[in-house]
C-alpha cells in the first residue's frame, strides 16, 4: 500500500528513536523477561517483515500475524473461534472484572448491545464540555508549573485524562478520589499487572500466589468503586428528575439490552466504570504524552496545530493523533488463544495455541507502509489514500473493535489542540525517549519539557 503524504503537506521528516530489535528470536527466559520490562523487544527485526510468524515456546505454539488478510480472518471472519488468553484474562480481571474487554460469549453480547447507544456521537457530543473544562483547568495549572522550570508532563497528563474520566463519568472531577485512584492504578502497574512465568504455565483454574495476591487486591478496589459511585449518587451530580443524561453513569444506567430489555446489574455497572475508566485514560494519557513529545521536535507541525486550535475542525490535530497512535499504538499486543483448529497462510493452529496480533509490528511493518518509522501526520490527513482497515489497529477490529473509539479521538485531539494552542512545547534534554511496553506503550522515562506560553 501507498502510505504518502498527499501533495501541499510538506512536514519535515522526524523518524523518533526506537529501541533497536535483537537479530534472532529471544532464548525462553530472555522472552519472558522482556515481556515484563518491554514487549517490544521480544521480537527480532525479521518481524517487521514476515506476514506470519511461528515459534513454540514453553511447549506451546505461537503465531504472531502480520498480514491484513490473516488480521481479519483472526479478529472478524473466524473471531469466534479465538478467545482471550489465560494470562490476559489473570492480569486483567481483578481490575476490570466481567466487563467488556474481558467478558465472552452471551454475556459479552449482551453488554455490547447495551452500551452501544452510550457511544453514538450524539452521546459522545454531551460529553465534550467535560472534556474541555477539564482540559482548560490542566493548562491553568501547568502555567505555574512552567513558570518555575522544565515540566515532567506525563503525570501532568495523567491526570488531565484521569480529570477527564472522572468528569465524563461521574460529572464530578478527582478531586476527592483521584489520589486514591491513581494509587490504586500504580500499585497494580508496578507488579500484578505485569505477565508472570506461572501466567503462562499454569492453568486458569489452579491459582497461583500472585493470583491470590490479584484476588486481595480486587477486594479493596471494588470496595473503592463502590464508595466513589455511592459519593457520586448522594451528591445528585449526575441526571436531575425528568432531565437529559449528564455523563456516562447516567448513560449506562439508563441503558437497555435492545433483546432482552435488560439492563445492568450493579455488580454489571462497576465493571463497566472500572472497565471505561481504566482502558481509556491511561491510553490517552501515553497518547498525549507522545504526541507532545514528536511534536517537541518537530516545529513546523506543532506550528500547525496551534494555529488550528482556534477552529472548530480540527482535522490536522486529528492526525497528529492518529499517526501517533500509528507509531506508538497505546495497546500494543492483540491476544488470542485458538478453541478449535484453524489454518493460517498454510499453516495449521490446533486448540490451544496463542496467536498474537502486534499493531505495535503491522504499524512499522516494512512491507505495509512506506517509510514505516517516519512520523507524518499527511498519511491521515482527507485526500491522503486511505489506510486499509486491517493494517491500522488502535483500537482493535472487528465484534471487538474498542466501543469508545470515537470518543478517545474526540478526546485526544480536543486536549492534545488546548495545550498546543497554550503553550510551545519544547524538550529540555536531548536523551532519546523510547517506548517501553508492558500493558501500554510508555515512554522508558519521564522526559522533561519546556512550557512557554503562546503570543
Amino acid at each position: 500500500m501507498d502510505m504518502q503524504a498527499p501533495p501541499g503537506h510538506a512536514a519535515p521528516r522526524l523518524v523518533p528513536p526506537v529501541p533497536v530489535p535483537p537479530e534472532k528470536d529471544l532464548p525462553t527466559l530472555r522472552f519472558i523477561a522482556a515481556m515484563r520490562v518491554n514487549g517490544i523487544d521480544c521480537w527480532p527485526a525479521s518481524a517487521y517483515e514476515a506476514p506470519l510468524r511461528r515459534r513454540r515456546l514453553l511447549g506451546r505454539t505461537r503465531f504472531t500475524v502480520s498480514d491484513p488478510d490473516l488480521v481479519r480472518r483472526v479478529l472478524v471472519d473466524n473471531a469466534t473461534n479465538y478467545t482471550r488468553t489465560p494470562m490476559t484474562i489473570r492480569m486483567l480481571r481483578p481490575m476490570l472484572g466481567d466487563g467488556l474487554l474481558i467478558s465472552e460469549g452471551t454475556a459479552w453480547r449482551h453488554q455490547r448491545r447495551t452500551l452501544a447507544p452510550a457511544f453514538t456521537p450524539r452521546a459522545v457530543e454531551t460529553l465534550v464540555p467535560h472534556i474541555l473544562s477539564a482540559s482548560d483547568e490542566a493548562v491553568a495549572a501547568l502555567d505555574g508549573a512552567a513558570a518555575r522550570g522544565p515540566v515532567d508532563l506525563f503525570p501532568a497528563l495523567q491526570r488531565l485524562a484521569l480529570e477527564i474520566a472522572g468528569r465524563t463519568m461521574f460529572s464530578v472531577g478527582m478531586a476527592r478520589h483521584g489520589d486514591r485512584l491513581r494509587g490504586f492504578l500504580e500499585a497494580y502497574a508496578a507488579r500484578l499487572g505485569r505477565p508472570h512465568l506461572t501466567d503462562l504455565v499454569v492453568p486458569l483454574r489452579f491459582a497461583t500466589p500472585l493470583d491470590r495476591a490479584r484476588a486481595r487486591f480486587r477486594r479493596d478496589w471494588v470496595a473503592f468503586l463502590d464508595e466513589v459511585i455511592a459519593d457520586r449518587d448522594e451528591g445528585q451530580s449526575g441526571r436531575e428528575a425528568g432531565g437529559e443524561a449528564r455523563d456516562l453513569l447516567d448513560l449506562l444506567r439508563a441503558a437497555r439490552d435492545p433483546e432482552t430489555g435488560r439492563g445492568f446489574s450493579h455488580e454489571e455497572l462497576r465493571d463497566q466504570v472500572a472497565t471505561m475508566i481504566l482502558a481509556g485514560h491511561e491510553t490517552t494519557a501515553v497518547t498525549l504524552l507522545w504526541a507532545c513529545t514528536v511534536l517537541a521536535l518537530t516545529p513546523e507541525t506543532q506550528g500547525a496545530v496551534a494555529a488550528e486550535s482556534g477552529s472548530a475542525d480540527k482535522p490536522f490535530t486529528r492526525a497528529v493523533i492518529e499517526e501517533t497512535m500509528r507509531l506508538y499504538p497505546p495497546a500494543f499486543v492483540i491476544a488470542r488463544r485458538a478453541l478449535d483448529s484453524d489454518e493460517l497462510a498454510g499453516e495449521t493452529v490446533r486448540p490451544g495455541d496463542s496467536v498474537t496480533i502486534s499493531p505495535w509490528l503491522l504499524h512499522r511493518h516494512r512491507k505495509l507502509w512506506r517509510d514505516p518509522d517516519a512520523f507524518d501526520p499527511g498519511r491521515f490527513l482527507p485526500g491522503a489514500p486511505p489506510v486499509p482497515r486491517f493494517a491500522y489497529l488502535p483500537f482493535g477490529a472487528g465484534p471487538r473493535v474498542c466501543i469508545g473509539a470515537a470518543f478517545a479521538l474526540t478526546e485526544a485531539t480536543l486536549a492534545l489542540s488546548r495545550l498546543v494552542g497554550h503553550f510551545r512545547i519544547e524538550r529540555a534534554d536531548d536523551r532519546p525517549v523510547l517506548p517501553a511496553a508492558v500493558v501500554t506503550t510508555q515512554p522508558d522515562h519521564a522526559p522533561a519539557f519546556r512550557l512557554t506560553r503562546r503570543g
